[in-house]
């Protein structure tokens, strides 16, 4: 039986950062016992997840992010610290944050916007900009807060990069890497 085909537009992690968040993953994982760790070459901030896809609604919400995101200007972006998404002492989700930023808020707000306007049903949470790093807590006692702190022992000063394309992404579950560029846009 094939799989549905997912799909979501995402803000690209440039390769040095992937590498240098691969580094800080492995320190963390010596003292942050998850299941499962994000293979660093799919690093990457959703913008909009759109879930399954016709070709024609596809294309449609690829034009229309074509359209929004044409002019914009390559922006910098923070790593700064260390958040969990789920039950406080059993996360199903450790991620990185980002230092706010209104160019990544008004990029996701454009892509959004694009993205309902070509007809998809998309997740109405405010938007929370991160990297996921890790799912699934597994350890022998409940996770704490204070392990959140380890980012500041491992990476005392915010992590700096440029986001300078935005990405439509496909899942395919069972690869390495997960996630495959459909279309970047610059």
């Amino acid at each position: 039986m094939e799989q549905q085909r997912h799909f979501f537009f995402a803000a690209v992690i440039p390769d040095e950062m992937k590498k240098a968040m691969k580094a800080h993953c492995e320190q963390l994982k010596e003292v942050l016992p998850f299941r499962s760790w994000v293979y660093y070459e799919d690093f990457h901030i959703t913008l909009t997840f759109l879930g399954g896809a016709s070709s024609d609604r596809l294309q449609k919400a690829m034009d229309n992010v074509a359209t929004a995101v044409k002019n914009f200007e390559p922006f910098p972006l923070q790593i700064t610290n260390l958040g969990i998404f789920g039950k406080k002492d059993e996360p199903r989700v450790l991620w990185a944050g980002m230092k706010e930023s209104s160019a990544l808020q008004s990029i996701q707000t454009n892509v959004y916007s694009s993205c309902l306007d070509a007809g998809f049903e998309l997740e109405t949470r405010p938007f929370r900009p991160h990297l996921t790093i890790a799912r699934k807590w597994i350890g022998e006692e409940p996770f704490q807060r204070q392990f959140l702190e380890k980012w500041a022992e491992i990476q005392p000063e915010p992590l700096e990069f440029n986001v300078q394309q935005i990405a439509l992404y496909e899942t395919h579950l069972n690869k390495l890497p997960k996630y495959e560029a459909v279309q970047m846009f610059t």
